[in-house]
């Protein structure tokens, strides 16, 4: 089948607006399509793929894992499932952890265990989950009701009860939080999906303080914020606070799908045995490919080289914010989870740039560009990025 016949008559469910172009291979911070045309790309798999595309570490471990076992029931104890739950347990402020298959699981494992906390340890009523406008947690049924986005809401109706949409950033609307009905509240520090808006340090403290005060799990989402994308491994730690839960997916694996949900011990203790489970969840190809991550991301010290090529790719934007003032609005984000506001409609330049300058990049919106390399991308890269990205500015 042709190209053209392949994607005008394909057997997949119409879930996703495609890009006219099938990626067959990837290195690094490039991909290649099956015309052979080599692309800079700096969505890494939309925060996915943290150490470029097939980084070698990683493809050792996972090629020697597939000649031993490639799953096991967790009715069994499996190596490298423990190792991967001590690796964050060490490298953050939580007591144990929780492995699924990906990010909305692994926030449906947190609004569980929210709730079964409050109903078998506090043995309250309390049910409430409070999310944030313009957040997003998932597209499972209890995950896009947690999120605060309309457009995912649609055509799902009725969505699950006990999901509160509070005005993210304001302090006013803190005051709406109370323990006697709320169990929870489940947030991202950057806003990825919803326009790469980070949260306002003083209004995070805040927000901690009153869960505390009323006895309410703090929840952080750290789907795309998570494993280094931010400048540090995990988000949280730039704002000094310490949540409840912690969930995790995307760059854990490299690409190969995994989720996890950490937690306090206090926290943990909603859950026991036989109270949540998942039958691939934490197998030993997926945590191979986490360990194997997150000693590729610890030993190369990769967090302050992504720190420091987020401020470097940050700087170059606002450069070129100054010389397109009547294209560009804005430049804001985190690390390497940046987001540029544009003039015009955001979707007509990421276009242009895959076309014209075989450029990958994403939406956020409307009218933000979200821009994610790899953490380990270099200097040269991010200016060879800018270069493309002036040119498609230029032809607008």
């Amino acid at each position: 089948m042709s190209k053209s016949s392949l994607l005008e008559h394909s057997a997949l469910m119409s879930t996703y607006g495609r890009f006219p172009i099938e990626i067959v291979k990837g290195k690094g911070s490039y991909v290649w399509d099956a015309a052979g045309t080599q692309y800079l790309d700096f969505t890494s798999g939309i925060a996915t793929c943290n150490l470029g595309h097939v980084p070698e570490g990683v493809k050792d471990k996972l090629h020697d894992q597939v000649e031993t076992l490639w799953h096991c029931s967790n009715l069994y104890h499996i190596p490298s499932q423990e190792q991967l739950a001590q690796k964050l347990i060490e490298l953050s402020c939580f007591d144990k952890a929780f492995f699924c298959n990906s990010g909305a699981e692994a926030n449906e494992a947190a609004i569980k265990l929210a709730r079964r906390y409050a109903n078998k340890v506090k043995k309250t009523e309390a049910f409430n989950i409070v999310t944030f406008q313009h957040s997003f947690h998932g597209r499972t049924m209890a995950t896009l009701s947690a999120t605060g986005q309309e457009k995912i809401h649609d055509g799902f109706d009725p969505l699950l009860k006990g999901f509160h949409y509070l005005p993210y950033n304001d302090f006013t609307a803190l005051d709406q939080l109370s323990g006697k009905q709320t169990c929870a509240v489940l947030l991202e520090l950057v806003q990825g999906e919803g326009g790469v808006n980070p949260a306002d340090p003083e209004w995070v403290k805040a927000l901690e303080k009153k869960c505390h005060a009323e006895g309410i799990f703090l929840m952080v989402d750290e789907i795309q914020t998570g494993v280094g994308r931010t400048g540090t491994l995990f988000a949280y730690e730039q704002y000094g606070i310490e949540p409840d839960v912690m969930t995790l997916a995307k760059g854990l694996g490299s690409g190969f799908p995994i989720g996890a949900m950490l937690a306090k011990e206090e926290a943990a203790k909603g859950f026991t045995p036989g109270s949540h489970g998942s039958t691939f969840g934490g197998n030993p190809l997926a945590t191979t490919a986490g360990v194997a991550t997150l000693e590729a991301i610890v030993e190369a010290d990769l967090i302050p080289h992504a720190k420091e090529m987020g401020t470097y790719l940050k700087n170059v934007l606002e450069k070129l914010k100054e010389t397109y003032p009547e294209h560009i609005l804005e430049i804001k984000g985190k690390g390497l989870l940046v987001g540029v506001v544009t003039a015009q409609p955001a979707i007509d330049i990421v276009n242009k740039a895959r076309e014209e300058q075989h450029l990958l990049i994403l939406t956020a919106g409307p009218q933000v560009i979200r821009i994610l390399p790899p953490l380990n991308t270099t200097s040269i890269e991010i200016d060879a990025f800018v270069q493309a990205f002036a040119k498609v500015l230029q032809s607008l």
